[in-house]
């Protein structure tokens, strides 16, 4: 039996389809596709089919019912708190992420949001290649961030989101793009658990919840709703420092 070019190619493809799906990596079904008349080789082309949507915090299932979609964009607005929820809740199996051009994201808020800080990587400013940046970025993580930092041009748009349908990633952005799938928008918000009156002192307390308004602005018809997002109590860390008496403390 002679093993032409073509049956290796053929039989290298379909190894790799039975990995991916072995491993979970991707599930892809072989299809072929049109001759190319001038190589004469029969051409074949990898469909991949999406994989699990990522998940979302469970108050905001009502406004993503789908979870968090791989291979495409979501905008998220007006909140770093709920972003953060967000890149927490889509972490939680063990996928990758990483926040570029938001340099106002912390690493402490991070995570007390629950973000896991050994699968978490920060580029806050990728300079005039953010296109380049981002396009490796999608390669590698599972999840990635663009914040306020990252302008790009419609074309460089474009063919990012083309790319992000092509890897599979989730793209959550602080800014609509074109060609996103979703958009939600905080309109409203409220920090709970300062005290207030009663004769106690202003400011007494300390934080213990945001109450986020959250809406949908994007074709999908979605009613408002109102997310809590609990505040994690502050760990344990060193004493504060005192000054001893006679001494002066600068600095």
């Amino acid at each position: 039996m002679t093993v032409t070019a073509e049956t290796r190619a053929d039989r290298a493809r379909a190894a790799l389809a039975l990995a991916e799906e072995r491993t979970g990596a991707r599930r892809v079904a072989l299809a072929a596709a049109e001759p190319v008349e001038q190589s004469g080789v029969r051409a074949v082309s990898l469909l991949t089919q999406e994989r699990p949507p990522m998940a979302v915090p469970p108050g905001l299932a009502p406004l993503l019912p789908e979870g968090l979609r791989r291979g495409a964009v979501t905008a998220v607005l007006g909140s770093s708190a709920l972003l953060l929820a967000m890149v927490a809740h889509a972490c939680a199996d063990g996928a990758w992420a990483v926040a570029v051009g938001h340099p106002g994201l912390g690493v402490l808020a991070a995570a007390r949001s629950g973000v896991p800080l050994d699968r978490f990587a920060l580029v806050p400013r990728p300079g005039a290649q953010a296109a380049t940046v981002l396009a490796a970025l999608v390669d590698g993580f599972g999840l990635v961030v663009v914040g306020p930092e990252v302008a790009l041009p419609a074309a460089d748009v474009r063919r990012l989101v083309a790319r992000v349908r092509e890897r599979g990633a989730a793209v959550l952005t602080t800014s609509v793009w074109s060609g996103g799938q979703a958009v939600l928008e905080v309109t409203g918000a409220r920090w709970v658990g300062l005290q207030e009156g009663s004769g106690l002192q202003a400011g007494a307390g300390r934080l213990r919840s945001a109450r986020l308004h959250v809406v949908r602005r994007d074709r999908v018809r979605a009613p408002a709703l109102d997310l809590r997002l609990p505040v994690p109590p502050p760990t344990s860390g060193p004493a504060p420092l005192v000054p001893t008496p006679g001494l002066r403390l600068v600095g």
